[in-house]
């Protein structure tokens, strides 16, 4: 079986529980470091699938790597092999298959709810979550638009697009992705960020953040469980 790609943007924003379950699950998985000069292959032809992590930066940055990563997996959609963004990479998802990506009304930092959708494509990628509410990872002061032909899959009230599905390819703008580490180096990291818009109903301040890990982070899994079992379903083998 060819590797799953996956793509890093940021030191400290890895594959996380992503990779672990890919592990579980028997699959290889190859880590592409963009954060450190690796290039943006030019087909998806070597994978079978790809995966889009974090980072601080924007879409709309002026940066070397976005349009390669946009033209890459616009490929992998014309061979319907999967992509999975997580956050900004769901961000570069929807701007590659046709969306934008504009600020959001507020940032959203820290633990939250997301309720799901009701509908055949959720109930297909969400399960039992479809049409109940779930726990859900945020660091984000931008959103996406969902593209034509895609479903939203998850929804809150501070940012309405929160998942959307195309065929087999899932967007998230959440980060279903965390471990205890990751969450405490963010935290460490962007404290300062946090502490500037810690008016904000939709902001945690990092001890929140890092004293609700235990309880909310299992109930978190579960999600991501859901949605990367269906997700590896699309992997060409």
């Amino acid at each position: 079986m060819k590797p799953v790609a996956i793509f890093r943007h940021s030191p400290t924003e890895g594959p996380g529980y992503f990779a672990i379950f890919l592990e579980r699950h028997g699959i290889p998985w190859r880590l592409i470091a963009i954060d450190e000069g690796a290039a943006v292959p030019p087909t998806a032809d070597d994978y079978s699938g790809l995966c889009f992590m974090g980072g601080p930066m924007s879409v709309n940055d002026p940066l070397p790597w976005i349009e390669p990563v946009c033209s890459l997996i616009r490929n992998a959609a014309e061979k319907n092999l999967p992509v999975i963004g997580h956050c900004l990479g769901g961000q570069l998802m929807s701007k590659a298959l046709g969306g934008c990506i504009t600020r959001n009304p507020v940032k959203e930092i820290g633990w939250g709810d997301a309720l799901g959708e009701d509908n055949p494509v959720a109930r297909h990628w969400l399960g039992t979550f479809a049409g109940q509410r779930g726990t859900v990872f945020q660091w984000h002061g931008e959103t996406f638009s969902i593209p034509t032909g895609a479903t939203r899959l998850f929804a809150n009230g501070h940012c309405a697009n929160q998942m959307f599905a195309l065929g087999p390819h899932l967007a998230m703008q959440c980060h279903v992705e965390m471990t205890p580490e990751m969450i405490a180096k963010w935290c460490e990291q962007w404290a300062d960020e946090a502490a500037a818009v810690a008016d904000q109903p939709s902001v945690q301040t990092p001890a929140a953040m890092e004293q609700q890990v235990a309880e909310r982070l299992p109930v978190m899994r579960q999600l991501s469980e859901q949605l990367y079992s269906v997700w590896i379903k699309g992997l060409a083998r």
